[in-house]
C-alpha cells in the first residue's frame, strides 16, 4: 500500500480514516473535514495508508496544536492510529518515519504527543512510543502523559500549561469541553444532551472552535473532556448506553 498525504488539493475526495463509514455519520466526516481545511495553514499534516481502515497519522507545528502545552520548536502528533488487520505489519513504523522526515527537514526539535499512564481510548499506546524513544516530559492529573523524541540532546522539555494540570474547573453539574478535531463529537454529543435531557438532566456544553480556546483547555485532550461537579470523569467518548449507565451510576 501506498501513503496518502490528504491536503486542500484531495481533501473533498479522500476517505478520513477515523470518520464514521455509515451514511448516518456523513454529518461526522465533512465537521471533520472542515476542521482539518482550516488547519491546512497551520501546518497540520495527514498522512495515511491508502485503505479503508484506521491507519493514519496526523500531526501540526506545537505552537499550533489544540492542546494546552508549550512545546516550541517540536512537531505535536494529533493523533497516531493503526488498528485491526493492519496492526503488527509495520504500518505504524512507516507513518511514524514520515512525521520524522518532516520533523527534521524542519528543523524541528523534536516530536511530542499525549499520552497515558497506560494505554487509554483514544490515547496513543505509551508502550509503542516508549519502544520508539519517546521519554515522559510531563504529567497532568489524573493520567496523562507528555511524550517528547528529542532530537538533540539537551533540549528544553515540552510541558503542560497549568490550566489543564488539576483535571477540575469551577463549574458543577455535567460540563463537556469538545472539538471537530474528532468526527465522533458530532455524533455523539447531541445524543448524550438528548438522553440527558430526557432523563430531567442538562449538559453545559463547550465547543472548543479556536486555537486559543484549546490552548486554554482544562484538560489536555480537547477533542473530548467530561466534567462532573468539577471534577474530571473521561476523555472516552460516550456512547448512549454508556452515558446512560453514568447517570445511573451519579443516581444511585
Amino acid at each position: 500500500m501506498d501513503i496518502v498525504s490528504v491536503d486542500a488539493s484531495n481533501i473533498n475526495t479522500e476517505h478520513i480514516c477515523c470518520a464514521i463509514s455509515d451514511k448516518k455519520g456523513e454529518t461526522c466526516v465533512s465537521s471533520k473535514k472542515e476542521w482539518m481545511k482550516n488547519q491546512f495553514k497551520e501546518g497540520l499534516v495527514f498522512k495515511k495508508f491508502d485503505a479503508r481502515g484506521k491507519v493514519f497519522i496526523e500531526y501540526i507545528p506545537a505552537e499550533n496544536a489544540w492542546c494546552p502545552i508549550e512545546a516550541e520548536g517540536y512537531i505535536f502528533i494529533n493523533c497516531f492510529w493503526v488498528s485491526g488487520q493492519f496492526k503488527g505489519q509495520g504500518y505504524a513504523n512507516k507513518l511514524l518515519d514520515e512525521c520524522l522526515n518532516d520533523a527534521k527537514a524542519q528543523n524541528k526539535k523534536g516530536l511530542v504527543i499525549l499520552s497515558s499512564a497506560k494505554k487509554m481510548p483514544f490515547l496513543s499506546d505509551p508502550k509503542y512510543l516508549e519502544y520508539k524513544g519517546f521519554k515522559t516530559c510531563d504529567t497532568a492529573n489524573p493520567y496523562y502523559e507528555l511524550l517528547y523524541l528529542p532530537f538533540q540532546e539537551n533540549e528544553l522539555k515540552p510541558k503542560f500549561k497549568d490550566c489543564c494540570k488539576n483535571a477540575s474547573i469551577e463549574d458543577k453539574g455535567m460540563v463537556l469541553y469538545y472539538t471537530n478535531q474528532c468526527p465522533y463529537t458530532d455524533k455523539y454529543v447531541p445524543l448524550i444532551a438528548e438522553i440527558a435531557k430526557t432523563k430531567g438532566q442538562t449538559i453545559k456544553l463547550n465547543k472548543v472552535e479556536s486555537k486559543e480556546q484549546a490552548q486554554n483547555a482544562p484538560a489536555p485532550f480537547t477533542a473530548y473532556s467530561f466534567f462532573y461537579n468539577g471534577k474530571f470523569v473521561t476523555n472516552e467518548i460516550f456512547s448512549g448506553n454508556k452515558f446512560a449507565k453514568f447517570l445511573e451510576e451519579i443516581e444511585v
